[in-house]
């Protein structure tokens, strides 16, 4: 065997002996173990009971989410967790927002608007809620609804649309019930993504 030859069989061996080291046996038999099948539990899923204690009042609205939409719902949730409140908060932040905007940050809307009102929860610049770029950017305008929602004395025990309508002031205080489901399925499939 010439010189060139046996080098590149050398060669050849030596990477496959090398390969066969670093990515271990080409066939492994495990060793056998009995096992019990384990029922799997999620530890941390949302309470249904939490979300809507008093259950939902009138008929329900729903809407099919943007992947716009959905990030507005994570954003509510991470400011509802920012500001250390819990679940129920953020149903009635969401079921709030669902209602003034569908979820939608809304800039002026012209002759559409009504007064001065923007972002997802229609807050006004000139009612003191802060400026239009904060009250544009969804983490300050959730915590701006939650500051005002923990200024409600005992808005955990009260229906979800008389603790929205305490903070928001509306013409029309009682559409924020009919998005109570919606928002609850929300914050049971988001709290904890």
């Amino acid at each position: 065997m010439n010189t060139i030859m046996r080098k590149s069989v050398l060669g050849i061996a030596g990477i496959a002996f090398a390969g066969g080291i670093f990515a271990g046996p080409a066939v492994h038999a495990a060793p056998a173990v009995e096992s019990t099948p384990v029922a799997v539990v999620q530890a941390d899923k949302t309470d249904t009971g939490k979300l809507i204690p008093h259950g939902v009042q009138g008929k329900q609205s729903r809407i099919d989410l943007t992947d716009e939409q959905t990030k507005n719902v994570k954003a509510i949730i991470a400011a509802t967790k920012k500001a250390d409140m819990d679940e129920r908060a953020a149903v009635v932040s969401i079921a709030t927002a669902l209602q003034e905007s569908k979820l939608e940050n809304l800039g002026h809307l012209g002759e559409r608007n009504d007064h001065d009102s923007q972002g997802l929860f229609q807050q006004r610049p000139s009612s003191g809620w802060g400026t239009v770029e904060q009250i544009t950017d969804p983490e300050y305008s959730t915590l701006a609804f939650l500051k005002g929602l923990k200024q409600v004395d005992g808005w955990k025990d009260m229906p979800l649309t008389k603790a929205a309508q305490t903070v928001q002031v509306s013409a029309y205080p009682d559409h924020y019930a009919q998005w109570e489901q919606q928002a609850a399925d929300l914050v049971a499939e988001h709290w904890n993504s």
